[in-house]
């Protein structure tokens, strides 16, 4: 009985040793702390940066950084960009980096930026941010939003009511013709940038030509536009045109083909209607005159000389219209799904019409009474795009990499550095340090050859002065 007690006593005596103590913060490891993010944002200066910063604070030591970001477009792959910010390794580090849109081209105004930081302490453990997005949008402006129908939102600053209704109407109808006459469908929302006037729309991107009045993205399903209410007629055309090329865009994307410009632009005149009246005295000139150009020349980029531009819009507009009133609005459907496919535009008109270009063009001009087409033995030269400025993110001293590229791949930048270009052709140029210091050893050592030179004739005159004497 006594060793019975004992053992008892023993046993209470081993638990009560056992019991927890109040838990010390600094006992728990340091893997069961999380990371803590204190500031996450990203600020703008339109339309020129956008400058990511990060505060944060670990329970190990940050020994890297990355900032991974884009915008939300449509691509024929996941297209990450990654830059590496200068930071001080430490458990709270701020670190900063800035997207330059001068470098790279800017995105157009409404496009959604996104990005993530990936942290990586000293063992190897990785965080991931959560995914954030903004507007990339001029805050300048008091902007407005209307929503009208399910494919529409109408953003604008200026202007009254019936103003922007008008616009809004105009926007409706154009989505309307395009569906029953070019059979164009939107299929998803697009957003429409009333800028009070066009000045104010070319200060909001970086890159455009100088007689751009409006710009469509189909990829983001943005238009931008400048309209100021005493151009009203004019405003409801250009909004239709713009949204006609989101919706060719939509129909046509693909990573195997390409939309010849002159098919783009002229289903994008043709939804506006008729041709207005100087548009169509400048045709009907071109026709009498013999001075129309070739639709092969069309395919390629429009000239950036207004008047050969205006020209290129209304003999476009011809040739769409041709091709949809004489064969019909499913047969253009068709032609568009064909070179989304992958045609080139001669295999998608044969496929589609029986025709290639030469063969379109030759119908063509013989239907509004033009001369027939000019037949040269030398192959004729195509024109290439004035594409924005760009550049393709690459590995070195700018700080980045590209995740995956695709043909699409999001423009980026360096936190101070210039255009650079693609590692393809990229050509490395020495220092202008490192040229002078050679280019003054070269001297240097020409002059040393020179004075031995000089020492050995002087040297020789002076031997034979000697024997002179004697």
């Amino acid at each position: 009985m006594r060793k019975v007690i004992l053992a008892f006593l023993l046993g209470i005596l081993l638990v009560v040793g056992k019991a927890p103590g109040p838990v010390n913060a600094s006992s728990v490891p340091e893997a069961v702390l999380q990371a803590e993010v204190t500031h996450n944002e990203v600020t703008f200066n339109f339309p020129e940066t956008a400058t990511f910063q990060l505060s944060i604070d670990h329970p190990v030591d940050i020994t890297s950084i990355a900032l991974e970001y884009g915008n939300k477009q449509e691509t024929c792959g996941e297209v990450v960009a990654r830059a590496f910010p200068q930071f001080t390794p430490g458990r709270q580090v701020d670190a900063e980096w800035t997207w330059e849109m001068l470098q790279s081209g800017s995105l157009p105004p409404g496009a959604q930026i996104w990005w993530r930081w990936r942290i990586t302490d000293a063992n190897g453990k990785e965080t991931l941010t959560d995914t954030k997005t903004a507007t990339w949008l001029d805050d300048r402006h008091n902007w407005k939003t209307i929503q009208s129908g399910d494919f529409l939102r109408l953003h604008y600053y200026k202007g009254d009511q019936a103003f922007i209704n008008t616009l809004s109407q105009a926007a409706a109808d154009g989505l309307k013709f395009n569906e029953t006459q070019s059979g164009l469908k939107a299929d998803s929302p697009i957003d429409l940038y009333i800028f009070a006037n066009t000045n104010d729309m070319k200060d909001a991107i970086l890159y455009e030509p100088s007689w751009t009045g409006g710009q469509a993205f189909p990829e983001q399903d943005i238009v931008i536009i400048g309209i100021s209410p005493d151009e009203l007629d004019w405003g409801t055309d250009a909004i239709v045109h713009e949204l006609t090329h989101v919706l060719v865009g939509h129909l046509t994307f693909s990573c195997l083909g390409d939309v010849p410009t002159w098919l783009n632009e002229g289903l994008a005149v043709y939804s506006e209607g008729q041709l207005d009246q100087s548009s169509q005295q400048q045709l009907h000139e071109a026709i009498s005159d013999n001075t129309l150009l070739s639709v092969r020349s069309l395919s390629g980029g429009f000239s950036e000389v207004s008047d050969r531009a205006y020209r290129s819009y209304s003999q476009s507009y011809s040739l769409v219209k041709y091709l949809i009133e004489n064969f019909g609005q499913v047969k253009m459907t068709t032609l568009l799904v064909s070179l989304r496919d992958g045609l080139t535009i001669d295999e998608a008109l044969e496929q589609t019409y029986g025709f290639d270009v030469d063969g379109l063009e030759d119908g063509w001009r013989q239907a509004i009474g033009a001369e027939p087409r000019a037949v040269s033995a030398q192959p004729t030269l195509q024109p290439s795009p004035t594409f924005v400025p760009t550049i393709i993110p690459i590995s070195g001293n700018s700080g980045m990499v590209v995740l995956q590229a695709t043909p699409t791949a999001i423009p980026t930048s360096s936190s101070g550095g210039q255009p650079t270009e693609s590692a393809a052709t990229q050509r490395i140029n020495p220092p202008l340090s490192l040229t002078l210091i050679l280019l003054g050893m070269c001297c240097i050592f020409i002059i040393l050859i020179g004075m031995v030179i000089l020492g050995f004739i002087v040297r020789r005159q002076n031997y034979q002065g000697g024997d002179n004497v004697k």
